[in-house]
């Protein structure tokens, strides 16, 4: 297999574990210590926090439950409904206080993963991998979105010290390659920042590849996430929405799907990067053994020699 000269540190993330923010089961059952203890036995450096409220709240038991399994944390996803100017104060309220928790947890150098809020729209959640341009924002509400994500990373930026990466992601009202573009093209570089999630830029008709080249050093966050083709086709095939594709597994194990990753991975160390790549797999309990997962894409991660 093709070894990377990248240098990354490897994390993982409560998703792969069912902690999904559109799933009222979360987490089937899984409390924050046994995914912290399975993620660290199987070799993760790092972690993002999950849902608020999954991991300890209080930033000096956040890091004794991080310190004693000698893991880092790298980031925290949070969800605002950008294209509604009535859910910028709550937003911005609720990536402030995500943004200290991190910061009085001692992890500076982690980041606010923004995204639109998932499927918070019926419409783009039935739609989503397969959106075309009568889904997308009108342009006056593109231009609103732009303008919130970038309010909302400089408040947490002037707040906290801690910087901001948008994270595309299906079933919200950025998910496209034309969407990321016309984010990133709208708002601030030294601001916000990408965090290319390679399984749902896949997922959505794009190449991580063309998107390392497109964005270069903007990429300050890397989310590994394979896309199972045959399900993808499927879905569009049956025209299943966001949450029955995830229920069929659209997002697989790494090295079972069709994104590229020796081919991301050198295009990553081409620019550069350095930065956290965080495993993601969004799993369901129908979905087998999450520690067994994390195990098996630790490997495979492994032999691309990171």
């Amino acid at each position: 297999m093709t070894r990377t000269s990248l240098e990354a540190r490897i994390a993982n993330a409560p998703c792969s574990w069912g902690v999904l923010e559109f799933e009222e089961q979360s987490a089937a059952g899984y409390g924050y210590a046994q995914v912290l203890d399975e993620m660290a036995g199987a070799g993760y450096a790092g972690t993002e926090l999950g849902d608020w409220g999954f991991m300890p709240t209080d930033p000096q038991a956040l890091r004794e439950a991080l310190d004693a399994r000698r893991l880092a944390l790298v980031g925290a996803f949070v969800p605002v409904r950008l294209a509604d100017p009535d859910a910028l104060p709550d937003g911005e309220a609720a990536a402030i206080r995500t943004a200290r928790l991190l910061a009085g947890a001692g992890f500076r150098d982690a980041f606010v993963v923004l995204a639109d809020d998932i499927a918070a729209s019926p419409m783009r959640t039935a739609v989503a991998g397969r959106v075309t341009a009568e889904h997308r924002l009108p342009d006056a509400e593109r231009a609103i979105f732009a303008s919130q994500a970038e309010h909302i990373a400089r408040a947490v930026l002037e707040a906290t010290g801690l910087r901001t990466v948008f994270h595309h992601h299906c079933a919200s009202y950025v998910e496209t390659p034309e969407e990321i573009h016309d984010l990133m093209t709208r708002t601030d570089a030294s601001v916000l920042g990408l965090c290319l999630d390679t399984g749902h830029l896949t997922y959505a008709g794009g190449d991580p590849v063309a998107a390392v080249a497109e964005y270069g050093t903007r990429i300050w966050h890397l989310h590994l996430k394979d896309c199972a083709g045959d399900v993808a086709q499927r879905a569009r095939d049956h025209q299943w929405d966001y949450h029955t594709a995830v229920r069929h597994g659209v997002f697989c194990e790494l090295g079972r799907g069709t994104v590229r990753f020796p081919a991301v991975l050198d295009a990553l160390a081409g620019i550069g990067f350095t930065g956290w790549a965080v495993v993601e797999q969004d799993v369901l309990p129908s979905l087998g053994t999450p520690a067994a997962s994390a195990a098996r894409n630790r490997a495979f991660i492994q032999a691309l020699g990171l």
